[in-house]
């Protein structure tokens, strides 16, 4: 139940490699679940680098999936792939920002958002891209979620890491971070941080925890200023935003607690107290979660009609091609996405 789709990055990183060796994994625990969206040949040239028993079957159409692969006793050696690029890119050097990287991921990415918007496939999870690559190749944006978002045609979207519970984080539903602002400089935050903005991530977070764990969640809120504000002696956004904020999810029925100290909340949230935290902006947020176990670390687009996780590391050019891949964030991006999928048809 549920065809999922994994779109294979910017070819000069990790993203291939990453695939091909949590290939098994995958399969042994969800069976004939998946796709690989990119360049048959690049995920050929991981399985050849890590010496692994895989083949991929280049199949032309979504629907001829299981017609093309042998028969489902041997998809555990078989990666179906959806080639989604000409083979400039195979002329791509390893660890470099190269436009025809750029235009590969790009167009493997709208590949798959397509058939998840067509229904083809019930989720997209995606290996890192390069920004470099992306922009040379003439798509100015800042990262995937951006990318998402615009093509499902969305305004109100979030990205959020997600820590699925064990090692360290004692919630029995993991612990998950949304962020008011992403991919912009310091000096814009205090801008866009808004009490619409706050809400707006708060219902996000809400929406979500209640998704995966079928139950109304726990919100904790970050705030802004040292000492959240310190009684408005070191900034009052705190008061006049961040706390009209929460009244106003209150209001809406969403069980959040007041705004916290940002140096502390991230203790009480790994021990338990919150399901969700929200963020005031990028570095708040991932620094805190990453530090707590970034191999296990997920990245969930929030917002979007329909399933989008990742991976919440990047293309690691500094180990891409040579064969040091961890896949720790692979799966659980992959099991993430699948609970997801698995809760969606149950509550249809």
């Amino acid at each position: 139940m549920g065809l999922i789709g994994i779109t294979i990055g910017d070819v000069a990183g990790i993203g291939a490699e990453i695939i091909v060796r949590a290939w098994s994994d995958i399969v042994d625990e969800f069976g004939n679940c998946a796709v690989v969206f990119g360049h048959p040949e690049i995920l050929r040239r991981a399985i050849k680098l890590l010496k692994l028993d895989l083949e991929v079957v280049t199949v032309d159409k979504i629907c001829n999936i299981f017609s093309d692969i042998t028969n489902a006793v041997f998809y555990k050696k078989q990666i179906p792939c959806i080639s989604c690029s000409d083979d400039s890119v195979l002329q791509v050097l390893p660890a470099s920002i190269d436009k025809r990287a750029g235009e590969a991921a790009f167009r493997a990415i709208n590949f798959a958002i397509e058939a998840a918007l067509s229904g083809e496939i019930d989720a997209v999870v995606t290996a890192p891209i390069h920004k470099g690559s992306l922009n040379l190749a003439g798509y100015n944006y800042p990262g995937h979620t951006e990318i998402f978002a615009q093509r499902c045609g969305v305004n109100d979207y979030a990205m959020m890491l997600y820590l699925p519970a064990g090692k360290g984080i004692y919630s029995t539903d993991g612990l998950a971070v949304v962020h008011v602002t992403l991919h912009t400089a310091m000096r814009n935050i205090f801008e866009q941080i808004t009490i619409d903005s706050v809400f707006s991530k708060i219902k996000l977070a809400d929406e979500f925890m209640t998704r995966l764990t079928n139950r109304r969640p726990v919100i904790g809120v970050c705030s802004l200023n040292p000492h959240a504000g310190e009684g408005g002696l070191f900034g009052d956004e705190e008061k006049t935003k961040i706390s009209p904020a929460i009244e106003l999810s209150r209001r809406n029925g969403i069980n959040v607690c007041d705004v916290s100290p940002a140096d502390t909340i991230m203790i009480d949230a790994r021990n338990g107290k919150y399901d969700a935290v929200v963020a005031m902006f990028h570095d708040q947020g991932h620094i805190a979660l990453k530090l707590l176990d970034m191999h296990r670390a997920v990245n969930v687009t929030l917002g979007l009609p329909i399933i989008r996780t990742s991976v919440a590391h990047g293309t690691a050019f500094d180990k891409a091609w040579q064969g040091q891949a961890e896949t720790g964030s692979m799966l659980e991006s992959f099991r993430t996405a699948k609970k997801l999928v698995e809760n969606k048809y149950k509550k249809n």
